[in-house]
């Protein structure tokens, strides 16, 4: 059972960013935005040469480039999905002629399938889903925080159910952080996992604290 984790933010929180200190020696990374990364000299690390990089919005293909990885790529510890709102935007916007409710339920089938097969990936993986967010605001100007979806299955759905993990990438006073839990978002951690509900934006420093946390350490 692979570790499968959700980071949700707004654009430009630092959701990609947050990969900045990976090992692209043992990181796969999947650019369904097509929009490339963000950081200096990310190119000379992640690409077709290196074996480790892909631009695809194809639900069908990322499944099976993470099946392929888990079964075949065993040097490759980590994978990232930037974002899962790419995969579900372009299908929309392609299907956009489509009349019906056929398309809204295809995406949910594909969306849900793929968060719910990286479950079922080999054990040493780490699947990291990017979600942009709903912003939700109250009569009171209250604001709430849930990842965005396509279409009301999703919604029903809840994708934050099928994750244990789920940052919330924020961006206060020039300081990029993870939110581990929040009141008025859907952030959630494990009992015991961070002892702060603010954390560095650091992928590699979060993997290592689940890796050691699921092992009691």
């Amino acid at each position: 059972m692979a570790i499968v984790i959700g980071v949700m933010g707004q654009s430009g929180s630092g959701k990609t960013t947050s990969a900045r200190l990976l090992d692209p020696k043992t990181t796969y990374y999947i650019d369904a935005d097509k929009k490339g990364l963000s950081w200096k000299g990310w190119k000379n690390n992640y690409n077709e040469t290196a074996k480790n990089f892909f631009q695809s919005s194809d639900s069908a293909k990322i499944e099976q480039v993470l099946r392929g990885i888990s079964d075949k790529r065993l040097d490759i510890k980590t994978i990232i999905v930037d974002t899962v709102n790419g995969i579900m935007v372009d299908d929309e916007i392609n299907r956009m002629r489509e009349k019906g409710y056929d398309k809204w339920q295809d995406i949910a089938i594909a969306v849900y399938g793929l968060i719910s097969n990286a479950h079922a990936l080999r054990p040493d993986l780490t699947v990291v889903f990017l979600f942009h967010v709903q912003d939700d605001k109250d009569d009171n100007g209250n604001h709430s925080y849930r990842i965005l979806t396509s279409g009301r299955k999703l919604d029903k759905i809840q994708l934050e159910s099928k994750l244990t993990t789920v940052l919330f990438a924020k961006c206060l006073d020039g300081k990029y952080v993870f939110e581990t839990q929040s009141k008025n978002s859907t952030a959630k951690s494990p009992l015991g996992l961070f002892d702060t509900t603010e954390i560095p934006n650091d992928l590699n420093a979060v993997i290592t604290a689940i890796t050691n946390y699921e092992k009691g350490e």
